[in-house]
């Protein structure tokens, strides 16, 4: 009778001990999930925020430069269309997120979505400083060579615009290169996340 009381006594201890395995393990998975969530929605907020700032300089900030100086009409288009044709990757990248769901989906198409992500933000780059240049050497060719409202020369008028502007994409391209930075330590986070989620699939 002592041995079926120690052999039940080793059974249920046995059962709670693959119990405690089975919680910690969930409780581990949930973790890594609660910090890729995390990583992900930081990746949201920065797209967002990008979008959002895109859309007030083509509908309020360069509208109103435009209306309160002598600048061209198609100056004006030039760079207009320059920064909508830049939202294009903006709205891919968005696209993608959407389609992101950590419980829904396993961590192969996942880990896909992630590779075609970074894919978008590698072209957005080259493209987005071809099209950059492009938009500047136009609009200053179209103001400089036949704005004839404006006498330009060489003097303040000209070099006062031009150093501002000059300034203000040396800031930005600072501003750009920290938020890439830390854009790209949050995909790491996200990668390395869906590997150590991957695990727990194939168990």
């Amino acid at each position: 009778m002592e041995l079926d009381e120690l052999k039940a006594s080793w059974n249920a201890l046995d059962n709670r001990l693959v119990q405690s395995e089975v919680v910690n393990l969930r409780m581990v998975r949930e973790l890594i999930a609660q910090k890729t969530r995390s990583a992900f929605d930081g990746v949201c907020r920065h797209n967002y925020y990008n979008l959002i700032v895109c859309i007030l300089i083509i509908c309020v900030v360069f509208p109103y430069v435009y209306m309160n100086t002598p600048i061209r009409a198609f100056s004006f288009v030039i760079v207009e269309v320059a920064m909508v044709i830049g939202l294009i990757p903006q709205i891919m990248k968005l696209s993608l997120l959407s389609q992101f769901n950590l419980e829904g989906k396993c961590c192969n198409e996942l880990m896909g979505l992630v590779l075609r992500y970074k894919k978008v933000c590698h072209q957005e780059v080259i493209w987005g400083i071809g099209e950059v240049t492009f938009a500047m050497i136009a609009f200053y060719i179209s103001e400089l060579v036949f704005n004839d409202q404006v006498n330009y020369g060489f003097s303040m008028k000209v070099l006062l615009p031009l150093g501002l502007s000059v300034l203000t994409f040396c800031l930005s391209y600072m501003l750009a290169l920290w938020m890439r930075r830390h854009h790209a330590q949050q995909l790491l986070e996200i990668e390395q996340g869906l590997e150590e989620l991957k695990e727990f699939e194939n168990q």
